[in-house]
């Protein structure tokens, strides 16, 4: 390996160990490369940046945001799991899965599994604890269950590998659908034998009268993934206008129909969105300038040529990758390991021949695994300060729910026709 290579691992490695931010670490790191390693004058940084944030795909990013932090201001989280509750909460384990469901239901708006940690896990750990349940089972399902917010649509790390792969949006949307519900549903299973072995009581099973009036007052909050999945496939309108046309309506129904959300709250909700956004953005200009440097050296070439060397078979890559990503995860959050792992794997899906939507599902789940792994997994930090217990309770807790992830993980790894069916049964 040339010298140059290894210090710049040096540098980068040695920026993290020391807590610099990431998007500072990825920043300097960059420009250094480019700027003291290959001579290349300091101007071209600047255009970096520039081309960096200057992306429509990064738009849709920050309304989804503004739509996530609308739903959490006002009423439409509750009312989801109000939903969930009354369509499972009579079953043993039921009011779990209908936290495992409500997270779905979230996800399918905000594309973020911090927001669904945070507005789901934050609402069922205590609900779940008050009403008997274990509290390392309560802890260990509401804090994995939020990686849906990622892997079912809109998904904002969909939305950055698209931009980085130029797959189309709207298909590479389509595959997290069908990992999605069977992520859901193991983990419901895993949830009713657990309780039901346990003994758990369960609650009186809903009227059909009962049922229909919770839905009939969540329904507003129901229809804004149908109004969302509905309008991007139907044609009405793209990806992009989707996320804006969501925020509008969230706006429109916690104002004036919920009317649990005030017009000075308002002002509140688009600062603490933009400041998200904000990080965001500085995240995406750090990696891309780090990525430039890659670039301008070829690296990803160079390890395309060397692990192709070594492997042959696609299904050993992959299972190769995986590993690497699941530890990556560990260490590094998914917005910035996206936007510089993105680059370096394409060529090597060239080489290998796998389908590049099939692999950006993968590498979704794979470091949403990691918003629950230590040392520097978020979900497990927030589910933490919400029953007051440390990172090793937590880690605990939700091992036997991230084993059925990886279960399921490797499924998909290994049958790509399940994650690719819809993309080609709509798109053919």
């Amino acid at each position: 390996m040339d010298t140059s290579y290894l210090l710049i691992l040096a540098i980068l490695l040695g920026c993290l160990a020391t807590t610099v931010p990431v998007f500072m670490a990825l920043f300097f790191t960059g420009t250094f490369g480019l700027v003291y390693l290959l001579q290349i004058d300091a101007q071209i940084v600047i255009e970096v940046l520039y081309r960096s944030m200057d992306k429509f795909a990064l738009v849709v990013v920050m309304f989804f945001v503004l739509c996530g932090n609308i739903m959490t201001t006002g009423s439409i989280v509750e009312k989801l799991i109000k939903t969930a509750n009354v369509l499972v909460g009579f079953l043993p384990g039921g009011l779990a899965m209908a936290g495992i469901l409500a997270c779905g239901f979230f996800g399918a708006i905000s594309g973020s599994t911090v927001a669904t940690v945070v507005a789901i896990g934050g609402f069922m750990i205590p609900a779940l604890v008050e009403n008997d349940y274990d509290e390392q089972f309560s802890v260990g399902v509401m804090t994995t269950a939020p990686i849906l917010g990622v892997v079912i649509p809109p998904s904002i790390a969909m939305i950055l590998y698209a931009m980085v792969s130029n797959d189309p949006l709207e298909e590479l949307f389509l595959t997290g659908f069908v990992p999605g519900l069977m992520i859901m549903a193991a983990m419901s299973l895993y949830a009713y034998f657990v309780c039901k072995k346990k003994g758990l009581k369960t609650t009186n099973r809903p009227s059909l009268k009962e049922a229909l009036s919770v839905i009939r007052e969540s329904i507003w909050a129901l229809f804004l993934p149908i109004l969302i999945f509905g309008g991007i496939y139907s044609g009405m309108f793209t990806a992009n206008e989707a996320a804006v046309v969501a925020c509008f309506y969230a706006f429109f129904v916690e104002i004036f129909i919920h009317r649990d959300m005030k017009l000075l709250d308002i002002k509140r909700v688009i600062i603490s969105s933009a400041v998200t956004s904000a990080t965001l953005l500085i995240i995406v200009a750090g990696a891309s300038v780090f990525g430039e440097y890659l670039t301008f050296e070829q690296i990803p070439n160079k390890i395309a040529t060397a692990v192709v060397s070594s492997i042959s078979s696609p299904w050993v890559f992959l299972l190769a990758v995986n590993i690497l990503l699941l530890i990556i995860g560990m260490f590094m959050d998914i917005i910035s390991a996206t936007l510089i792992l993105t680059p370096i794997f394409l060529p090597l899906l060239n080489k290998f021949g796998i389908n590049t939507m099939h692999f950006g599902l993968l590498m979704t789940i794979n470091l949403g695994i990691g918003y629950c792994t230590p040392p520097l997994g978020v979900s497990l930090y927030i589910s933490g300060a919400t029953v007051n217990r440390d990172l090793v309770y937590v880690s605990r807790a939700v091992m036997p729910f991230l084993l059925i992830q990886i279960a399921i993980l490797l499924i998909l790894t290994f049958s790509p026709d399940l994650v690719l069916f819809l993309p080609r049964w709509i798109y053919g």
